[in-house]
């Protein structure tokens, strides 16, 4: 008997059913069967079943005499499953990798419930791929198993079939079965959520629901949207037939006219004609089943009064909307004309005020916060200010750490008279570079992969960066800091602006250059590292030939069990995809069920790079500094050939590379076992790497910029890589003009 009978109605979508079959029959979990119900479909669908039967037994086919829709042919498979669950796969959706072994552990950690509800994220046809918005839903019930009424949240998700798996014997059990129609999912999810006695979740992307150019049939324009109605019809004869069940009947009261109104809104759903039909239809409906005594919500009141009124209503929200978003711009503009007409040039820059800002405003990070710091120490006199998007990210500051929030009057007034300005990002292009400010940019790293201007000929890698405007907002930059000669030529050739180079170091990476084997001590305790383990650390960057940039090289599970004993795998997201789908595609459910630790959100990554032993990486700016412990390296640069095209690289990093180089997963596996990952030649490697990477880098850079640029004192010399780098390098001063 298999764990999954997954059932796959198929009907006219031979362009997308091979990657939906794919899907599942690669999954690494392979206790399944296949049940293919071929609806009738006119197009080459049955061949394509067929075909894949003849090549894998646990595909079963059905060809169905007549087209009988959606629901009927998932009525039609349930006959044949033997499996413990069902899951019914749309055909055009695909399943995540490692989905069916992330479901399977779930059933058996939470002792097969009746419904194990999962998490999906939605695929466009443009390229975008979007989490769904209630995932914290999934994520705050994670904890055992529960009833619907215990977490009635749970019906908050989105009413479909097909991101849940349901155990067969409890539908059997009930006779739950699909009813013919255009919205046959509601009248089975709500029976099945409220009659189910134990349900649980798994805060895990194990399905992605493609979103279709033309939409899918819910979003096209027909009278088989008046099929709502008789739907709920069935879920309130559900519920009457069962008297335990009567409490819900003022939640679903409002849920049908949440529902039906949300079709009555979409201009698209509805023929014209048919609107005034739809509204009447979904009153008479809301009249039947107002439950006594129950008051309905105020944007449900509108189903107490005709159609008319309705419109009316509509129209003059609309109407609203339009004054209050002319308003806005109306005062948006007033207030900037009245900005402007402050003679702001007038009043004398600040000699003490220094603005500071990484990462877009994401808080007290990176550079600007190590030069804050030394600041703070050499330079007292120097009020320091931060910059912050919103007040979330004030949580958690240093101790008397001033700060105001981005585009405030706070905000405005301390740009306006500030001399120092730090950062790691270009300001917005709104901020006035007054004469005689210093504008310190920091970069975010050494440059492995093209930037500004040399992205000009990488049209793919292009998208969403204005390059002429970066360029033009990178012309406000006096000083551009830099740890090494090559980061000096590249920031000159790719911003070509007329900024200085100073050879500091990297301020964010004092703390690495010669920290001990311990350094890491309070972090590995803090991330819940088991005392005496090997900390692997795993940090992959985005990529620019997918959309979204997210490329899962590895399949972490695997890998942390390829480590074995007495090693424990970390794993670090690019900032680019910490807010994304990556989170919900078995990286946060392996964290929460101890197989790995997500650091994605430790603020520090220094922190996190003291803690590792090994850094594990693909082509992450991160190499560059973690190079400065000493420590192992190993590329992961399976793709390295497609990365290059679509980015470009100022480096070969195969050829350059601060360790062993793994051209495959079996290949990485293999260092790790062998113990080569951390041989002489690795150590050889990483020695060349270092002293060429981390040229000015000697634990001094935050002292240096402060002292340079803000007390005005001479550059002090360097010490780094062992030997002593003097102030002229070939020739040319530290502090260089590009």
């Amino acid at each position: 008997m298999p764990r999954f009978s997954i059932i796959v109605p198929v009907h006219k979508v031979q362009g997308y059913l091979h990657a939906c079959l794919d899907s599942v029959l690669e999954q690494s979990y392979r206790d399944i069967e296949v049940i293919a119900v071929d609806d009738r479909s006119p197009d080459g669908c049955g061949e394509i079943l067929d075909a894949y039967a003849a090549r894998d037994e646990r595909v079963r086919v059905l060809h169905l005499p007549e087209n009988v829709g959606l629901g009927r042919a998932r009525n039609a498979g349930m006959p044949h499953a033997t499996g413990d669950y069902l899951f019914f796969l749309d055909s055009d959706d695909t399943l995540t990798p490692g989905a069916l072994r992330a479901l399977a552990d779930r059933l058996d950690e939470t002792g097969d419930p009746d419904v194990l509800i999962f998490d999906y994220a939605r695929t466009h046809w443009w390229g975008g791929t979007r989490r769904n918005a209630l995932a914290h839903v999934l994520a705050e019930a994670s904890e055992g198993t529960f009833t619907a009424a215990e977490r009635p949240g749970i019906l908050d998700l989105l009413m479909v079939v097909w991101n849940k798996v349901y155990r067969r014997d409890f539908v059997d059990r009930e006779n739950f079965t699909f009813p013919p129609g255009y919205y046959e999912d509601t009248p089975w999810t709500f029976p099945v959520l409220l009659s189910a006695e134990r349900i649980a979740t798994l805060d895990r992307i194990c399905l992605y629901y493609r979103q279709r150019r033309q939409g899918n049939i819910l979003s096209t324009t027909s009278r088989k949207h008046f099929d709502v109605h008789e739907q709920y019809a069935r879920v309130f004869r559900f519920v009457d037939a069962r008297p335990a069940l009567a409490h819900w009947r003022p939640f679903l009261h409002t849920k049908m006219g949440e529902h039906c109104l949300d079709i009555l809104s979409k201009p698209d759903r509805l023929p014209p004609s048919d609107r005034g039909e739809f509204f009447r239809r979904t009153a008479e409906m809301f009249r039947a089943h107002r439950p006594e005594g129950v008051r309905v919500p105020a944007e449900l009141r509108v189903l107490e009064g005709g159609y008319a009124g309705y419109v009316l209503r509509r129209q003059a929200g609309r109407a609203g909307r339009e004054l209050e978003r002319r308003a806005r711009q109306a005062r948006a503009g007033t207030a900037a004309r009245a900005a402007r007409a402050r003679s702001v040039l007038r009043r004398p820059l600040d000699p003490g005020l220094a603005v500071y800002s990484a990462f877009s405003h994401r808080g007290v990070l990176g550079d600007p916060a190590a030069i804050h710091r030394a600041a703070r120490e050499l330079a007292p006199h120097i009020r320091g200010v931060w910059v912050l998007a919103d007040e979330e990210k004030a949580a958690g500051l240093p101790p008397d750490t001033e700060y105001v929030l981005l585009d405030s009057p706070g905000y405005r007034r301390a740009t306006e008279r500030a001399t120092y300005f730090v950062n790691n990002v270009n300001w917005s292009g709104a901020l006035v570079k007054r004469p005689g400010s210093v504008h310190i940019h920091t970069h975010q790293g050494t440059p492995l992969k093209f930037m500004g201007a040399d992205l000009l000929g990488r049209p793919g890698a292009r998208h969403g960066f204005d390059v002429p405007q970066m360029l033009r907002r990178a012309d406000r930059w006096d000083y551009s800091l830099v740890a090494n000669r090559h980061s000096e030529l590249v920031w000159e050739r790719a911003f070509p602006c007329h900024f200085t180079s100073l050879r500091s170091g990297s301020p964010r990476n004092d703390v690495l250059v010669g920290a001990g084997p311990d350094s890491g001590r309070e972090v590995r305790a803090r991330l819940g590292v088991p005392d005496g383990h090997t900390v692997v650390l795993y940090a992959p960057t985005r990529r620019d030939y997918r959309r979204d940039g997210l490329v899962e090289r590895i399949d972490l599970a695997r890998f942390a069990a390829d480590l074995g004993e007495g090693r424990t795998l970390v794993v670090r997201l690019h900032p680019s995809l910490a807010d994304g789908p990556a989170r919900g595609l078995g990286l946060a459910e392996l964290h929460r069920r101890g197989v790995l630790i997500d650091a994605t959100d430790e603020p520090e990554v220094q922190d996190v790079l003291l803690a590792a032993d090994v850094l594990v990486t693909d082509y992450s700016a991160l190499m560059f500094d973690y190079a400065l412990l000493d420590r192992p390296i190993v590329i992961h640069a399976d793709d390295w050939d497609a990365f290059r095209a679509s980015r470009g690289a100022y480096v070969d990093i195969t050829a350059e590379a601060p360790g062993h180089v793994a051209r495959s997963y079996r290949e990485l596996a293999w260092l790790f076992e062998s113990g080569t990952w951390r041989d002489e030649e690795a150590a050889r490697l990483r020695s060349v790497f270092r002293d060429r990477y981390g040229e000015f880098d000697d634990g001094r850079a935050a002292e240096r910029v402060v002292r340079a640029l803000m007390l005005g004192e001479p550059m002090p010399e360097h010490t780094a890589g062992g030997g002593r780098v003097p102030a002229q390098a070939e020739g040319r001063d530290l502090l260089t003009p590009s």
